[in-house]
């Protein structure tokens, strides 16, 4: 009898305690992150870390938050972050891998994390790191020691001797690496080294499948991986039931990625009309990192980039606002990712403008690209990306119209990520 008086007690304090964890969200709009039109007099319910109701009546006893003349919409999606590392132009950035301690930028990147997660986006797809520190800082963040954004980590980005996802430019012995540190030259190394990052935690593969600014001694476009390369890769990568993202500036580089089957193509910055129509006809996602291009431009202009780095630098930038536009003209989907870690992290959302602005999308397209776009190139579309019942409880909002002037997503007042409100 004692026993069923401690149930019936511990069940009754679990059904009150699950009684009043029920949010009630207002706002003057919504934007559901579907592409539909602006919804008026928004009224979204959520119920622990899930959204239960979107209009309809107030439950009784709910908590309600109302944000007034705002706007409410899902949380956004950086599909292409570097939360791990120092960021362009900084102190110490050019050589940080032969200086910093070990562990010093998985500290740093605590700070990274919870910027990004304050500016809005509460999911981010981080596409290389060294080290596995990022799977340390997703351990971190999903156990509640750091604030930050649900995370999809790809572990060390693949690529060749010598190639943009090598580290150049030292001396002989220096930063040697092996496939276990994702340099991998023929299909057998390729394989084993997609199969060692799954191992320890790669929910992504990312390689490298040309070269790239900020490498040296490469030329921006040039193919780095062969076709049976990269066949092998998302061949083992399928297997694993990953995806491939590759980097990829050059038009040659950008049709072998295609042909071979990966998922998105990081940059695209020398698309042509035909890698276009090749991409929409697989639907390969362009992940097209404006806020990047803009400030490796910068940089090269200021002189923190110098003789081939700021040559690229200008040439791959000049191209991507044309790269874009081929994009946009021939249907291919896009998702919106930052290269956070070439900019300032938390600047995230500017990205969207220049997405108005260099590419000439709506706004409401834009965000699209920020939201269900991006949940479907992660594979997360039935989780995130959208303000429907049933799915997880990330939401944003920022006040005024951002369907009406896009500046408005930088100015993020409200976060909720998984039910808990990190910002108000």
């Amino acid at each position: 009898m004692r026993r069923l008086i401690v149930v019936a007690l511990f069940l009754f304090a679990a059904t009150a305690a699950f009684a009043e964890d029920v949010v009630v969200i207002r706002a003057a709009r919504m934007i559901d992150g579907t592409g539909a039109p602006v919804a008026q007099n928004a009224v979204v319910v959520v119920t622990g870390n899930r959204i239960t109701a979107i209009g309809g009546a107030v439950p009784k006893g709910a908590k309600v938050i109302d944000l007034g003349d705002a706007t409410l919409m899902p949380g956004f999606i950086d599909a292409h972050t570097h939360l791990i590392g120092r960021v362009l132009g900084e102190e110490g950035w050019n050589d940080s891998s032969v200086r910093d301690y070990e562990g010093y930028t998985a500290v740093r990147a605590v700070g990274h994390a919870e910027k990004t997660l304050l500016a809005g986006v509460t999911t981010v797809r981080n596409v290389g790191a060294e080290r596995f520190h990022d799977m340390a800082l997703r351990k971190a963040i999903d156990e509640g020691n750091v604030r930050g954004p649900r995370m999809q980590n790809a572990g060390y980005a693949l690529g060749i001797t010598g190639g943009h996802c090598d580290d150049n430019g030292f001396r002989p012995g220096i930063n040697e690496a092996t496939w276990r540190e994702g340099i991998a030259n023929g299909a057998d190394e390729v394989r084993a080294a997609v199969r060692y990052m799954a191992k320890y935690g790669a929910d992504v593969i990312k390689t490298c499948a040309t070269g790239g600014v900020l490498s040296e001694g490469d030329a921006v476009g040039t193919p780095q991986y062969t076709y049976e390369e990269l066949k092998a890769m998302v061949e083992e990568a399928t297997k694993l039931e990953r995806k491939v993202a590759a980097h990829a500036h050059g038009t040659e580089g950008i049709k072998i990625a295609v042909r071979a089957g990966v998922a998105s193509i990081e940059h695209g910055s020398f698309l042509d009309e035909e890698g276009a129509r090749m991409m929409a006809e697989r639907g390969t996602y362009l992940v097209p990192t404006l806020s990047a291009a803009e400030r490796v431009e910068q940089a090269a202009k200021s002189g923190v980039l110098k003789g081939l780095r700021a040559e690229k630098a200008l040439a791959a930038a000049a191209a991507l606002r044309n790269g874009l536009k081929i994009a946009i003209r021939n249907k291919v989907p896009i998702a919106m990712g930052t290269d956070a870690g070439v900019g300032p992290h938390g600047a995230n959302l500017h990205e969207l403008e220049l997405m108005v602005a260099w590419g000439g999308l709506r706004p409401i397209d834009a965000i699209t690209a920020a939201t269900m776009s991006g949940a479907r190139l992660l594979g997360w579309e039935k989780r995130i990306g959208s303000i429907e019942t049933g799915k997880l409880a990330d939401l944003i909002a920022v006040p005024g119209d951002p369907s009406q002037d896009i500046a408005k997503v930088t100015n993020v007042t409200f976060v909720m990520k998984d039910g808990v409100v990190y910002k108000r």
